[in-house]
């Protein structure tokens, strides 16, 4: 999928700077060719429980970020978030004490 295409589907009106940050996170972001379908699955899937997959501006991955309004929809997106992350071989961090991961990669 072209980088343009992916900003729209992720809510972003693409520009060049936002274009250059995706390609630096698909390029440090091991294997993202094999989730990169399933990146996009799972921010659709999470949008129910106001969580989103977004560009991270501190590091060169993706995150996923967690803004439920409610502990029963917060506790669900982490628990499609861990599915994903299992069914998918994806290796995610989340940053201690905030609602939020970083996509580290693919792992076989």
């Amino acid at each position: 999928m072209d980088r343009e295409a992916l900003l729209i589907q992720l809510g972003y009106a693409p520009n060049e700077t936002l274009i250059e940050q995706l390609k630096e996170i698909q390029d440090n972001t091991p294997g993202y060719e094999k989730i990169e379908k399933h990146i996009l699955d799972l921010n659709d899937h999470l949008k129910v429980n106001n969580a989103y997959v977004a560009l991270s501006n501190t590091t060169k991955h993706l995150k996923i970020k967690v803004d439920s309004p409610t502990p029963e929809l917060a506790q669900e997106a982490h628990e499609k978030i861990k599915h994903f992350s299992q069914k998918y071989k994806v290796t995610l961090e989340k940053l201690p004490n905030k609602e939020t991961y970083y996509i580290i990669g693919f792992h076989h």
